[in-house]
């Protein structure tokens, strides 16, 4: 993945944004809290209100827009002007955050036979019933080694849909 420019990374929710600063504090990304659009992970998940408070700065660079997010179905259209300043890369992780336990945990198999959601799996089977909580996240994950081998087990044992990206793809090698 090539990424030019300024780094807009916009993150869905709480769970993927605090993942993301694990990453970032750790310099385990493609990109650095440096390239950051203001040196910050965006909360902003609509197009417009992102065009009003970051693009009316005059920026000379391209900016690619990162959204970290767990719908495909999210549009974010932004208006002409703006288009040929602005790559707008989706990374997908539904249902990427509870399965990063679950690898985390050694439970794939139990998942798999268990015919349950992921979400559902980690509050019965495992009962973790946060798994999407800040709190949960920095503290399950501060072994980012742990995290970064769940992202790759991930990508190892999904079926990941062709121009799709997920969390593996911001790794660095």
């Amino acid at each position: 993945m090539e990424l030019e420019g300024y780094i807009a990374c916009i993150c869905e929710g709480g769970a993927e944004q605090a993942i993301i600063n694990l990453l970032l504090d750790a310099e385990r990304l493609i990109f650095s809290r440096e390239a950051l659009l203001e040196g910050e992970i965006i909360c902003c998940r609509d197009a417009k209100s992102f065009e009003t408070r970051y693009l009316r700065k005059g920026f000379k660079e391209k900016i690619t827009v990162l959204r970290i997010l767990d719908s495909r179905r999210e549009n974010f259209k932004l208006s002409k002007a703006y288009k040929h300043k602005i790559d707008v890369v989706n990374v997908i992780t539904a249902p990427e955050i509870e399965m990063l336990v679950i690898f985390n945990e050694g439970k794939y198999n139990e998942y798999k036979k268990s015919g349950k959601k992921p979400s559902d799996f980690c509050k019965t089977d495992l009962k973790m019933s946060n798994v999407k909580s800040v709190s949960f996240v920095k503290e399950y994950f501060h072994d980012i080694d742990c995290l970064i081998a769940a992202i790759k087990e991930y990508r190892r044992v999904s079926n990941i849909k062709r121009n799709e990206y997920a969390l593996y793809d911001l790794l660095k090698e």
